[in-house]
Order: structure tokens, then C-alpha cells, then sequence
């Protein structure tokens, strides 16, 4: 088991460090439904990635990720086209670095949301965002190759859950903690992620990219 969650560190980290999500979360703890929307928010972001990733295990069980203690063929495909993805996404972010984007029609509307609407937008960006989902797809099969029974990979897939929810967790932690103290800091906190936000995920991207590309090519 703990091959398994060696392999998956890299891409939890890359989930949990993600920008936008913890803008978005930070932006839910300004309204005046933070007490319930961040929570809602969390607990969406968390179930997204259990889903996800359980029904990633559940198909790679079905069909043999492993072939006598290696990765099976099919997972090293996957691990390349993964990477190759992964690469592409940050070329393209960062080529579109100073490119100034508008911001998503619903983070104006956050002020209106309720805790279902802020459980849902939790859901989409931990397992629909294109990014998310690679890096989780990703993770999940690192766990699926390692041929370890079904419980412990999903005691790894909580592990990386965990690992993933860092980033969108502080800042609820940190709210909770210190109330109107924590305005301040979470203000920085958003402002830095903003303005950092494609370099950070064109470089982690990129690395965890040429990771998988790599371990594909080892495999065939």
C-alpha cells in the first residue's frame, strides 16, 4: 500500500494547490452565508473526488490494471495520453499567461448562492474541472496498477482525497478559527492566488505531465 501512495502524493498535491478553487472557496467565506455555504462547499468539493475516483477503481479493477505485478499495457496508454494532456495544458496556459480573462458569470452571483447551489459548484470544480479530473483519473489508476485488494485502494483514494482538500479546507479552517480576524488573511490569500494562478498550475502541471509521460513510456 504504501507504493501506492507514493504514486498518488503528486497528483493529490496538484488538486489540492489548484488556484481557482480556493478563490472561489475564499470568495463563499465573504458572503453572508459563509458559515454555511463554505462547509456545503467542502463537502462538495470532497464528494466529487470520492465519486470520481471510486468509479475510476471500480473499472480498472474490472479490467486488470495489473499484469503480474506491473502496470497492465492499457494503463500505460493511459498514463501517456494523460501525460501528453497534461503537457499540452500547460503550454497552453502558459502561452496565455498574460491574457486577462473575465472572470465566470456564477463567482458574480456568489453572494446569492445557498448551500446547495455552493455544494454543486464544490462537486464541478473537484471532478468536472478539466484539469482536476486528469490529475484525479491520473491517481487513480496509479492506484489500480499497484494490484493491492479493493479496500486498501480505497484507504489510498481517502488518503488523496485528503492530500487534495488542503487547499480549499484552509481557508474554511482558518475562517472558522479566527472570524472577522481572518478577513485580512484570506484577502492576501486571494489576491496572490489570483495573480499566480496560470504560472502555478502551468509548472505543476507540466511536471506531473512529463512524470506520467515518462512512467507510460517505462511501461510498454
Amino acid at each position: 500500500m504504501s507504493e501506492a501512495i507514493g504514486q498518488i502524493l503528486p497528483f493529490a498535491v496538484g488538486v489540492g494547490i489548484s488556484p481557482f478553487p480556493i478563490v472561489a472557496v475564499v470568495l463563499m467565506l465573504s458572503t453572508p452565508r459563509a458559515r454555511v455555504n463554505g462547509p456545503a462547499f467542502l463537502v462538495g468539493w470532497v464528494a466529487g473526488l470520492a465519486i470520481l475516483g471510486t468509479i475510476i477503481l471500480l473499472v480498472s479493477s474490472g479490467i486488470d490494471a495489473s499484469d503480474d505485478g506491473e502496470p497492465a499495457t492499457w494503463v500505460s496508454v493511459l498514463k501517456l495520453v494523460l501525460g501528453a494532456a497534461l503537457i499540452a495544458l500547460a503550454v497552453k496556459q502558459w502561452r496565455g499567461r498574460n491574457d486577462e480573462k473575465p472572470a465566470p458569470k456564477w463567482m458574480a452571483a456568489i453572494d446569492h448562492f445557498g448551500p446547495g447551489k455552493a455544494l454543486g459548484i464544490g462537486v464541478l470544480l473537484a471532478a468536472v474541472n478539466p484539469k482536476n479530473l486528469l490529475l484525479t483519473i491520473g491517481a487513480a489508476a496509479a492506484i489500480a496498477q499497484t494490484d493491492i485488494e479493493f479496500l486498501q485502494q480505497e484507504l489510498v483514494l481517502v488518503i488523496f482525497i485528503v492530500i487534495a482538500t488542503i487547499g480549499v479546507g484552509a481557508p474554511i479552517v482558518i475562517y472558522f478559527a479566527l472570524g472577522e480576524r481572518s478577513k485580512d488573511i484570506l484577502d492576501g490569500l486571494k489576491s496572490w492566488m489570483a495573480a499566480n494562478n496560470t504560472v502555478i498550475m502551468s509548472v505543476l502541471l507540466l511536471i506531473i505531465g512529463v512524470k506520467l509521460f515518462g512512467d507510460g513510456i517505462s511501461g510498454l
